[in-house]
């Protein structure tokens, strides 16, 4: 490009020598102008304000999209007051508008994005640089952007929605809003919003409300009563809930049942010491590359698991609340994260005497697969999943009674499917040589999840498969199940 200096020189050679030179003067400040405006233009750049997991954003599971290997996609909320006109990278198009903010989704895994916009230059965004290694399949995350010379305002409103009855959960754009006493408020910027009101026992109500500049709205939702759903929430707590109380007899049985409180027990078997090969051995169909390399693990001691994973009714025994979306006794409790599940564990070895914890990730898989009675099923219990599972082929969206479905080998219950489940570790990759009694990676920010859930698809069941969240999500389809050493 020729510059300023080389172009001026250039129109006054041309000019005569009568040229006024005022004149010459005035055409080589406007030309400079002109320059440091095109420059200017040129010159701006975007810069990420934020890029974060939204934990409460239910966008990625309620709107999923697949991958090209059939996979549900994350989705990344791009918002940025300005014209984006595409992104680069390892997109499933096409993308989704919703007024200044643009739904991408992309395959779990995905490690950086190009964002294009109409007046800055193009952007790259690595994730790592936010503390985000690679994204996650079925979780949503917001990145905000703004330009070198933009100035971002956006009017927002209040909306206010009253409910009954006041235990419903209010969700506006897929997102929980915290209410009270059946009022629940939030601000929101201006434009069309979605909601959800739904209760246990109560037909849910979801619509739309466009919130204007001038004035907050207002909603009132009252929700009618579902004969079916009174019918269910009055049946009969399952045996983890029921069983008479029995004091265990820990050494020299197989099947315990430890008392808690109020008449409700846990119910553990007896996994015997053994060594296995953890990881994608071959029965497990498309593993993904956490699973891998294989490695052989000995578990040198004996220990009890949880036959079920842990009901509302066990929760609310210990914990005196009930954090689960869907309700019910029989149910799995869910939306706890790991450091809740650590709470829990501390009362409940208060109150019984024990030394009851969360499963080791070698421990929970060598469970999963049978123990040492093992028939090397790809799911647990079963190369059939719909035997042994609940997931998004037969779930009907929804949790379920608790060891409703068959037991894998040991006679454990929904190591596949229902709810993901929490381990101990800390979420690491594989190394290819043989450990005894591993206990995950040091010093990382995430821990596994194990099982799969009733939203995810089959290949998430796998008795080998992982995947991790940080210790303070919590989501409708993760709960746990718990150990007890000899």
């Amino acid at each position: 490009m020729t510059s300023c200096f080389e172009l001026s020189t250039l129109i006054i050679n041309v000019l005569s020598p009568q040229t006024n030179i005022n004149f010459m003067r005035k055409i080589l400040l406007s030309i400079v102008l002109l320059f440091a405006v095109i420059s200017s233009v040129i010159a701006q750049k975007l810069t990420v304000e934020s890029f974060k997991l939204a934990p409460s954003d239910l966008t990625a599971q309620t709107q999923p999209r697949k991958d090209l290997n059939n996979r549900n996609c994350a989705i990344v909320k791009v918002q940025f007051v300005g014209e984006l006109t595409n992104i680069e990278g390892n997109v499933i198009m096409p993308l989704v508008k919703r007024n200044n903010e643009t739904w991408v989704y992309m395959p779990q895994n995905t490690r950086q994005m190009k964002v294009i916009t109409k007046n800055y230059l193009p952007l790259m965004v690595t994730f790592s640089d936010y503390d985000i290694e690679k994204l996650e399949s079925n979780r949503t995350y917001v990145l905000t952007l703004l330009g070198s010379s933009q100035q971002q305002v956006q009017q927002t409103q209040t909306l206010t929605i009253r409910y009954t009855p006041s235990s419903a959960t209010v969700l506006v754009d897929n997102k929980m809003v915290k209410g009270m006493n059946g009022v629940a408020r939030t601000t929101l910027p201006v434009g069309q919003h979605s909601f959800v009101v739904a209760c246990d026992g109560y037909e849910s109500e979801e619509g739309t409300v466009k919130l204007k500049a001038s004035a907050p709205s207002n909603l009132q939702i009252t929700l009618t009563k579902e004969t079916m759903a009174i019918q269910q929430s009055t049946v009969a707590q399952p045996t983890v809930a029921q069983q008479p109380v029995v004091q265990p007899t820990v050494t020299n049985s197989d099947n315990i049942s430890i008392p808690v409180k109020d008449g409700i027990s846990i119910d553990m078997v007896r996994v015997e010491a053994g060594t296995f090969t953890m990881g994608a051995t071959p029965e497990m169909k498309e593993p993904d590359d956490d699973e891998k390399p294989t490695h052989q693990v000995t578990l040198t001691n004996d220990y009890y698991i949880g036959k079920y994973e842990v009901t509302q009714a066990l929760w609310q025994a210990v914990m005196g609340n009930n954090p689960s979306y869907s309700k019910g006794n029989n149910l799995p409790v869910e939306r706890v994260s790991w450091d809740d599940c650590q709470e829990f564990i501390s009362k409940l070895n208060r109150i019984t005497g024990k030394k009851f914890r969360l499963p080791t990730e070698a421990e929970w898989e060598y469970a999963a697969r049978g123990g040492n009675k093992s028939r090397g099923y790809q799911y647990s219990g079963s190369s059939n999943l719909s035997d042994v599972a609940w997931y998004k082929d037969n779930s009907g969206s929804k949790t379920h009674t608790v060891g409703s479905r068959q037991a894998n080998e040991l006679g454990i219950y929904d190591m596949s499917g229902n709810v993901w489940e929490w381990c101990q570790d800390c979420f690491g990759t594989y190394s290819n040589s043989s450990q005894v009694n591993p206990t995950g990676a040091n010093s990382r920010s995430k821990r596994v999840i194990r099982g799969g859930c009733w939203y995810y698809s089959a290949g998430c069941c796998r008795s080998s498969y992982r995947d991790y969240n940080t210790p303070g999500s919590r989501f409708d389809n993760l709960g746990f199940r718990l150990v007890l050493s000899e």
